[in-house]
């Protein structure tokens, strides 16, 4: 039923319940899987000298992040005798990422975490996952933990 399933990962307890249901789907189906960790390069703005210092260290800390969330991931699917293709990318909105990154790989279903923000945090910092309902054309399973679960 689904060929190939993306999905994306930050290292949240939320992406490793995704990554759990992402490996039952794929072990009942046969599915080709490819995590994703999207880095957003610009997440803040700044004025003056200090911004470029205070953006390369963000873009290390963010690759470094990516490359230990990726590595997790592969260990887990290597455990479970699946293999993966993960990639690390980089997009100004990581929903426009990950559904960039779906059509390049062919994805055919999303299986993601949702942090289940709400009020002003969902306000400020967005809903990755209700922009990816939004805007994906492709069948997409959002993954929520129960309290006491996670991050």
């Amino acid at each position: 039923m689904f060929q190939h399933i993306l999905l994306p990962i930050d290292g949240s307890a939320t992406a490793i319940a995704a990554m759990e249901k992402a490996i039952g789907v794929a072990k009942a189906f046969g599915s080709a899987v490819t995590p994703v960790y999207v880095i957003d390069p610009y997440p803040f703005t700044g004025v003056g000298a200090d911004f470029g210092y205070g953006q390369d260290q963000y873009i290390n800390a963010a690759r470094a992040d990516a490359a230990a969330a990726i590595a997790a991931a592969q260990a887990k699917f290597d455990a479970a005798g699946i293999p993966v293709q993960p990639r690390i990318v980089e997009a100004h909105a990581i929903w426009r990422g990950i559904l960039d990154t779906a059509n390049d790989v062919g994805a055919d279903l999303i299986v993601m975490g949702s942090h289940g923000r709400r009020g002003l945090e969902k306000l400020v910092l967005g809903s990755v996952a209700q922009s990816v309902l939004a805007h994906a054309g492709i069948s997409t399973l959002v993954v929520r933990i129960t309290a006491g679960q996670g991050d």
